[in-house]
Order: C-alpha cells, then structure tokens, then sequence
C-alpha cells in the first residue's frame, strides 16, 4: 500500500512549500483525495491537490506520518490486490526482457511504475517497489527504486540483458537473488 500511495502522491498531487503548514483535518482531506484516485491516472497539473507547507512527500510523510498512515489504507490491503491473481502464471525470460523495456519507457514518460516483485511459488519475496529512475550499460539496467521498507536509502533493482532476469539485493526479508517482476496498475486486469 505505501508503495502504491508514494505513486499515487507523484501523480495526484502538489507540493507547495511557500504556502503555510495546515491544520490535521486539512490535510487528512487532501491525503482522502489523493488515495482516493486510481493509480493508473494521471491528472492535469491544475487538478493535483496542493499539499501546503511541504516541498516533497519525505518531508510531508516525516511530519505528518500518523496521520498518512491511517488515511493510506490497512497493511491488509497489501496481501489482497486486484493484481495478485499474475504471480501464479509462469514469467518467462521473454516477459522479463519486455517488462525491462517497458519500465524504461514508463520512466522516460516520468510515469514511475509501481512494480510487483515476486518469487511463486516459493513466496520468498511477494513486495512491491515503486520504480524511480534508470541507469544503462552494455550488459544491464540498474533501476533505482524506492522499498517502503527502507524508504530511506534507495535500492537497486537490476536487469541483466544476458541472461534476460532481475535480482533484487539482500535485506531482512529477502534473501537476495533472482526475482520476478510485473507492472501493477498498468493495465485493466493487474
């Protein structure tokens, strides 16, 4: 879910500095909004909500974060998305070649996509990152993506063109190595 919400904040939302710090119930509105829109939208700039007081969702999420937190939705809500139901179908190394190429595309859109990182059916990894940023070279992708369980450090997903498969590194949920990947809220069945 909070990879999700980081999503839906780039593309439902405004960050206005300038203007002053709001009161709770303001901003407990304003995060209803925003959550409230599909991810796979995107707004005009002039339909974003103008989150006041804060220059970026970090600094809004560091003052605010009790109150983000029971507006985002229930940790719950994680374990049942709609997209779910793709993990338990095969991902070949075909797919995985394609899904490189189409979150680079994402990207150069400034459409951060929403990834589903998976290992079925061992489920030694079921997480979502959202994907920030791309760096090629000759034999791979190194995506940089924002982990809800390590928001403050960025971390690397990366792509080898050789053997057309991501890994994921080491943390205190995953073991490290190969993983699976699919966009979520990218089409209508996932």
């Amino acid at each position: 879910m909070v990879a999700r919400s980081a999503r839906q904040f780039f593309e439902h939302a405004r960050f206005d500095p300038d203007l002053p710090v709001a009161e709770p119930a303001t901003y407990r509105r304003l995060i209803r909004r925003v959550v409230s829109i599909s991810p796979r939208r995107i707004l005009p700039e002039e339909e974003r909500a103008i989150i006041p007081g804060y220059s970026n969702l970090f600094t809004f999420s560091q003052a605010q974060e009790q109150l983000l937190k029971a507006e985002c939705g229930c940790a719950a809500q994680s374990y049942f998305q709609r997209g779910h139901w793709r993990m338990i179908f095969p991902l070949s190394r075909h797919h995985q070649e394609k899904m490189a190429r189409q979150l680079v595309e994402s990207l150069r859109q400034n459409r951060p996509p929403l990834v589903h990182l998976v290992r079925f059916p061992q489920l030694a990894i079921n997480h979502a990152v959202l994907v920030c940023a791309a760096k090629e070279s000759g034999q791979e992708i190194q995506f940089t993506t924002y982990d809800p369980n390590y928001p403050l450090e960025p971390i690397p997903l990366v792509y080898d063109r050789g053997t057309r498969r991501f890994t994921f590194p080491r943390n205190a949920y995953f073991k490290g190595g190969r993983v699976d990947v699919y966009e979520i809220y990218h089409a209508w069945n996932y």
